[in-house]
């Protein structure tokens, strides 16, 4: 028996969730005991230039077919949100690179936590999106949203912390910029669920 060949938009949105937690695993795995700052940012480009593929793809196809498995503007909302959480890990890893910010602190690794979760969650979702199991999506959009209320916590304490330790206007200027992306990060992993929660709305 010859196995259904995967619909190619399933197909690309999964290679797309699996690139952003090999990206979220790479990053906070590296960004807790930090070697070299140069191979870590190239590193993470390697993985942001990947996703920005998959969105290629998905774009040329929505071009040519006729019938989608859902609606085409969620598709490409969805690969839109899913970019944009690899672009906020790439983004951040760039700027310890510009900033050559060696010593990650411990704020900085429990947002990296926190996003390595939130792909995990992603990717559980998708792959559940891909086999038409909507409603049990929904497991990993709540998920995905109790994350989030923890990434700002995590920037409430940090930039508190920030302001009454660090004296050296520089040195705050960086981290308050790093904590905000990761923080930003964590929005664009609520943004992937609140697309996924809209596409259960609608084809449910």
């Amino acid at each position: 028996m010859k196995l259904k060949k995967k619909d190619i938009f399933f197909q690309t949105l999964e290679n797309m969730a699996d690139t952003v937690v090999q990206a979220a695993d790479y990053f906070a795995t590296h960004v807790s005991n930090l070697q070299d700052i140069t191979v870590f940012a190239n590193d993470m480009k390697k993985f942001e230039s990947q996703c920005d593929e998959y969105t290629h793809t998905i774009i040329k196809e929505l071009n040519k077919t006729f019938i989608t498995p859902i609606e085409r503007d969620d598709i490409m909302e969805l690969t839109t949100t899913l970019d944009d959480v690899l672009d906020g890990l790439e983004a951040t890893a760039s700027r310890f690179y510009m900033y050559q910010l060696t010593q990650p602190d411990e704020y900085i690794v429990q947002f990296a936590d926190i996003l390595r979760l939130s792909a995990y969650e992603i990717q559980k979702a998708i792959h559940l999106l891909s086999q038409k199991k909507l409603l049990a999506l929904r497991e990993h959009t709540i998920r995905l949203n109790e994350l989030e209320n923890q990434g700002d916590e995590v920037l409430r304490f940090c930039i508190k912390n920030l302001f009454a330790t660090v004296t050296d206007p520089i040195e705050l200027i960086k981290r308050k910029e790093i904590y905000e992306r990761l923080e930003t990060t964590t929005d664009a992993c609520e943004d992937v669920a609140n697309m996924l929660e809209s596409i259960i709305m609608r084809n449910s």
